[in-house]
């Protein structure tokens, strides 16, 4: 499959992840490209990007987005550890429905989801998990198992000449980040950021070229080979970092406090518990400082096998751990500069 002929809808193409695919889709030379978002997105525009905007929730809305492309990233959704449910059920679910509906009904081939390896965390750890895991019996937060619903509903939808792979990818990073990244440094720019558990964990994580590059190729991969459909990828750097030394190194490059405050798994995870609880019930705004997925995360290892990736799709890294690091590095350092 070639990009020069083919028409391409991204959904969220303003965030993330959604504008490191469309840019590599330029890069690609796809003939055209659609972007679905709630938001005018003037930077997609001047990339010669047609931007729809609307919200996934609304199915008259996604259909139109759908209608005449050929392949569609779905990377639209409602992430956090903490908000109503109504919120994480509606644009993950509801508009995973969507997106799979209008799909059909526009008779666009080939769907790649973002999913997420939270889908498979219950709250232990995980040690080169690959895809044979199982959903868990319940969830810590309401994203993981809205993600989890959505995933099953793209894998089940698939039928006729439909086809569709859900991708994985961990703890997503790099330049631009809005998310992840400036969430670590206010805290310890602010001496809040504490260590969870004795700092042995080890965890997956992403670099954002890295995810992209990943999506393309499941594309092209899905396009040429049905025999791929409705099967389920873990995506990462491929070298699980030891977490909070990989944040010490960030933050030393950064000159930014070190972490120096310690807190055992077992006391975060009853204080988060304890947080939910009086955020529940005081109905408080924001969200509380620890719950008891975040305390999970944070303490516990979780990595994966990404062979089924390399082996499908040809997936290997394009950006070592390194340079990832390097260039996120002197992006972040700039902006404080």
């Amino acid at each position: 499959m070639k990009w020069h002929d083919k028409k391409v809808l991204v959904t969220g193409g303003g965030g993330f992840l959604g504008n490191a695919i469309v840019a590599m889709l330029v890069r690609e030379n796809c003939a055209k490209i659609r972007s679905l978002g709630r938001r005018e997105r003037p930077d997609l525009m001047r990339m010669g990007v047609e931007v729809v905007r609307g919200d996934i929730v609304d199915y008259d809305t996604v259909l139109r987005a759908a209608k005449g492309v050929e392949v569609v990233f779905h990377t639209a959704a409602k992430a956090g550890v903490w908000g109503r449910p109504v919120d994480f059920h509606n644009t993950n679910v509801v508009g995973t429905g969507n997106v799979v509906a209008a799909c059909k009904s526009a008779n666009v081939p080939v769907l790649v989801h973002t999913s997420s390896p939270s889908v498979v965390f219950g709250e232990g750890s995980i040690e080169n998990g690959d895809e044979s895991l199982l959903y868990p019996d319940r969830y810590l937060a309401h994203y993981p198992r809205t993600k989890a619903e959505a995933e099953r509903m793209v894998l089940e939808g698939c039928s006729g000449n439909f086809r569709a792979v859900s991708l994985r990818p961990h703890l997503i990073w790099g330049p631009g980040d809005p998310h992840l990244l400036p969430r670590v440094f206010k805290r310890a720019a602010s001496g809040k950021l504490i260590q969870i558990g004795d700092g042995s964990n080890l965890v997956d994580l992403t670099f954002i070229e890295n995810a992209a590059s990943a999506h393309i190729k499941a594309a092209v991969a899905l396009w040429d080979n049905s025999c791929i459909s409705r099967k389920t990828y873990f995506i990462s750097d491929g070298s699980p970092v030891r977490l909070w030394e990989w944040i010490g190194a960030l933050l030393e490059n950064l000159s930014l406090p070190p972490v120096r405050k310690k807190i055992p798994y077992p006391v975060a995870r009853l204080a988060g518990a304890a947080m939910e609880t009086l955020w529940h019930i005081l109905r408080l705004s924001g969200e509380p400082p620890m719950t008891r997925f975040v305390a999970a995360q944070l303490a516990h290892s979780h990595y994966f096998n990404i062979s089924r990736a390399r082996q499908d799709f040809g997936y290997f890294p394009p950006a070592r751990p390194g340079e990832a690091l390097g260039r996120t590095v002197e992006y972040f350092a700039a902006l404080s500069g």
